[in-house]
């Protein structure tokens, strides 16, 4: 785990206090260099979610990385959910789309 996914699971967990947290790096995915931190996708369970819609929740976790973003990070992708909402998946989240960055572009 490199130095961002800590800081991103280790705020997360603080802020939030989650059930179920998958910090995923994604970018070996990206046109940028090996042993990059940029593109993270998160899956957040969470309590802290009930009644709130998923601007709320999305607000929730960009409030805490918010230096995070400002730095390294370029894209995350969030998948939120209250328990209940979590247990009546079929699957854990939405697979991430391929990229059509930099040299990828068609």
């Amino acid at each position: 785990m490199g130095a961002v996914e800590t800081i991103i699971q280790t705020k997360i967990s603080a802020a939030l206090r989650p059930e179920y947290l998958d910090v995923i790096n994604e970018s070996g995915s990206h046109n940028v260099p090996a042993g990059s931190e940029t593109h993270f996708k998160l899956v957040v369970v969470s309590s802290n979610f009930e009644g709130k819609n998923r601007v709320a929740r999305h607000r929730a976790i960009y409030a805490e990385l918010a230096d995070e973003l400002a730095g390294g990070v370029h894209a995350l992708a969030l998948h939120t959910y209250t328990p209940d909402e979590w247990t009546a998946l079929d699957q854990p989240a939405p697979a991430s789309p391929n990229c059509l960055g930099g040299s990828n572009r068609d």
